[in-house]
This record gives structure tokens, sequence and C-alpha cells, in this order.
């Protein structure tokens, strides 16, 4: 398997369906948006993005299944898996506001081995392969040096349908606002990733997270030297609803942060 030329298609695939999401946003109208769930949305946009992309890739690698947010395709048990979320930042597409971006990831058993995160307004195609360092628009990419919280600037997602951990997670948020450079919330989980993964941010924290959402963004992470865990430090964050994702200096403590406020562990 030629894991590069299969990247390239799958960048290829990445940038067609975001381009055409975003020149469709200049005649979307909210009439055509449809509710999943409490503050869940989904568009015809999506819907069309993701067939897209499920074509292309399934074109790509025949045999392979589909993990996908609005559920085209199949999942496939034992072998290779594309992880694809084709609008990531719905919300944020639906009001006219960045960012948004098309995420892809393909997982071979239980190991992710290509993420690319396409954030559409900006055109900034972040990805990486099990071969290589992560990349940006053909340059290499690199978590930041910071190596301490209290200079870090911190990404979050505000949960929208599970406030079952409300309470220790504004906790976190009070923490990090007095302890740190300061939060801010982008609305697209896999854009916040990329920007750990580009040096941008130090770190990223959330729970509620779908595959979709994470699979490819926290591979690109880890391919540009930085750390990912979930919140007990435990490897489970793809499938396991929460994240941490920092670069390799900070990741200890703010990992012992957010366990701590948000489990009480030490």
């Amino acid at each position: 398997m030629n894991i590069e030329l299969i990247c390239e298609q799958a960048i290829e695939a990445a940038k067609r369906a975001g381009n055409w999401a975003k020149a469709e946003r200049a005649k979307f109208t909210t009439d055509r948006i449809e509710v999943k769930g409490k503050h869940n949305f989904v568009s015809y946009v999506d819907k069309q993005c993701e067939a897209m992309l499920v074509d292309a890739l399934g074109n790509t690698l025949p045999k392979s299944g589909f993990i996908a947010e609005e559920g085209t395709g199949s999942r496939n048990s034992d072998g290779l898996n594309w992880i694809v979320d084709p609008l990531d930042g719905t919300t944020n597409y639906i009001h006219g506001l960045s960012p948004f971006a098309v995420s892809i990831a393909l997982m071979e058993g239980n190991q992710t081995i290509l993420g690319v995160v396409y954030e559409v307004n900006q055109q900034e195609c972040f990805w990486a392969t099990a071969n290589e360092r992560a990349m940006l628009n053909g340059n290499p990419i690199s978590v930041s040096t910071v190596s301490k919280v209290n200079d870090s600037l911190v990404a979050t997602g505000f949960p929208y349908y599970d406030y079952s951990r409300i309470e220790p997670f504004f906790q976190t948020m009070e923490y990090l606002m007095r302890n740190s450079h300061g939060l801010r919330r982008l609305g697209s989980a896999a854009t916040d990733l990329a920007y750990v993964a580009s040096g941008r941010f130090e770190a990223f924290y959330e729970y509620g997270l779908n595959p979709w959402d994470v699979a490819a963004g926290a591979f690109i992470v880890e391919r540009a030297g930085g750390s990912v865990c979930d919140f007990s430090g435990g490897k489970g964050y793809i499938f396991g609803g929460e994240i941490i994702a920092s670069n390799q200096l900070v990741h200890n403590e703010f990992k012992s942060i957010i366990s701590k406020l948000m489990f009480g562990e030490p």
C-alpha cells in the first residue's frame, strides 16, 4: 500500500468537498437545516460533502469501510476504515462563521495511519502519514516549545448536549482563565487539533466528542511531535469521547490539571 499516494488522493478529496461547501455557502438558507439532536445540526451540504468523500475515498481503497458522521457507508470490522467528518464546524457554517473543516483519517485495525484536516476558509491543509511528519500546505510543522501551562494558549470546545460534567468543566475553564494566556473556543475540534500541531495552541481538551471529530487531528498532533490522551492519560481518545492534546513540554502538567479538576485524580 502506497500511503503517500493515498494521502495525496485524500487531500484532493478533502479540498474538492471543502471548496464545494464554501461555494455553496453563498446561497445557503436556514430552511435547509435539519436538527439531529439538541443544538446538533446537519444540512444538505454536510450530506453532499460526505457523499463526495465516500465516493472518492472508496475509489482510492475499494475494500475500505467508513465511520462517517452522517452514516454513509459501513464499517469494515477488521480492515481499513476511513473516519470522515465532512463539515466539522457545521454550526459555524450555517451562521457564516469560520472555521469549518473537512476531516479524514484512515485506520488500519486499531492504528491511525493517515490524517487530513482541510480548514476551508484559510485554505490550509494539514496532513500526516505514518511514514512522514506533519505538514501544512507542503511545509513541515511541529508543536510549540512552550514549557509551562501559565505561558500557554489553550483551546477547548463547549458541550452542546451532554451537560453531565458541566460543573467540573467550568472549574477547568476558571483555572485556565486564571493560569494561562487564555482560552479559545473556535467551534471545530479538527481545526483546534491542527492548530496544536502547528504550534498556534499549546493544548486542547474537550469532552462529548465523536471519532470523526478527533481521529485525523489527533494523529497530526502526534506526527508533529505532540502528545494525545484521554482525561485519565489513556489512549481511548478516538472512541472514548474525551481528549487532551498538547505539546510534549506542557503535556504532563496540563493532563494533571484536567484530570484533577474533572475527576479529582492526582
